[in-house]
């Protein structure tokens, strides 16, 4: 009988071992703290597929800590890395339309980008993914502003001559249009960048400027309210590959995860702008608003500078162009 029970638990033990040994577990990479919003993000979905049970796990390093901010799609494309939280327009190298997330004055407010997300251009984007073994999990944009290390920026004529930060394509176009000179980098390097002089203004997400602490280098905040000129496309993604190797119970995990993590998305992301200028105007710095008026000026800037050397740049870039603009 004492055998019998000793062979029982040895093979129950066994079976466990065997269980967890067989657990699979995912790397995912992003480039911010863990204090971001990108990054509670990709916490709901491991959290998520963790209580699922259902063999996967899904290890997140943060902070640059696996890949440089830039060099996280194309491993992901090749199957070296299997998820990621990044903007979209960072692979504007590799697939020339993704510049069109990242496009001035292209979305409205942040319910307007949901329905981006929901939109036959959206699922044109996603095609393109697919060509890159990438797909989507989790859709989001976030809205950002402008900071100036000596003055405010609200309008096109008050970055003549000042030495930006852009993110993206199209933005260093429209602020080159503008008289600005550009210095090209993650968003992640722009406190370095204006304590040593290199920049004196950016333009990035909101929950950027706080987490990277941006508020310690400039004087004046101009953020994302009525109107905000800058909408970025900042989704979880994965290897096409990977997903499609998992079992069904594993991928249904990750799918529900993945739609309770894009509802806190979009509400967190609303959130962040009004929280960001309390942050700045907190530390002291001034804030400033576009006007609607500004914002016109802006995006007809945009209209002859960005918008124009995409529709010539890209073979379909009308056509996606003109789908993302029919979204109202």
């Amino acid at each position: 009988m004492k055998l019998t029970a000793l062979t029982a638990a040895a093979a129950a033990a066994c079976l466990t071992f065997g269980t967890a040994a067989s657990a699979e577990t995912l790397r995912l990479s992003h480039q911010w703290s863990n204090t971001d919003v990108r990054h509670q993000v990709a916490q709901i979905v491991a959290d998520g597929v963790a209580e699922a049970d259902v063999g996967l796990d899904i290890q997140i390093f943060g902070s640059k800590s696996l890949f440089k901010p830039r060099e996280q799609y194309r491993p992901l494309s090749r199957g070296q890395l299997d998820m990621t939280v990044l903007p979209l327009s960072y692979a504007g190298g590799q697939q020339p339309a993704f510049n069109l997330t990242l496009m001035p004055g292209m979305v409205k407010n942040h319910d307007h980008a949901a329905r981006l997300s929901a939109s036959p251009f959206m699922a044109a984007l996603e095609e393109k993914m697919a060509e890159d073994d990438v797909m989507v999990l989790v859709h989001g944009y976030l809205a950002g502003g402008f900071v100036g290390k000596d003055k405010c920026i609200t309008a096109p004529e008050d970055v003549q001559g000042l030495q930006t930060r852009a993110a993206g394509k199209a933005f260093e176009q429209m602020l080159a249009g503008a008289g600005a000179s550009i210095a090209s980098m993650a968003s992640s390097e722009i406190y370095n960048a204006m304590q040593t002089g290199v920049l004196t203004a950016a333009n990035t997400s909101s929950s950027s400027f706080v987490s990277y602490r941006i508020y310690e280098q400039v004087s004046c905040y101009t953020p994302a309210g009525d109107v905000a000129l800058w909408f970025m496309y900042q989704p979880l993604l994965m290897n096409k590959s990977k997903f499609d190797s998992l079992t069904p119970e594993q991928q249904t995990a990750l799918t529900e995860a993945a739609a309770k993590a894009e509802a806190f998305y979009l509400e967190e992301a609303k959130k962040q702008d009004a929280a960001s200028e309390q942050v700045f105007r907190d530390a002291g710095v001034e804030i400033a608003q576009m006007s609607a008026e500004d914002f016109e000026a802006w995006r007809a800037l945009a209209q002859e500078t960005s918008y124009k050397a995409f529709v010539e740049e890209v073979p379909d870039g009308q056509e996606l162009l003109d789908m993302a603009l029919a979204v109202e």
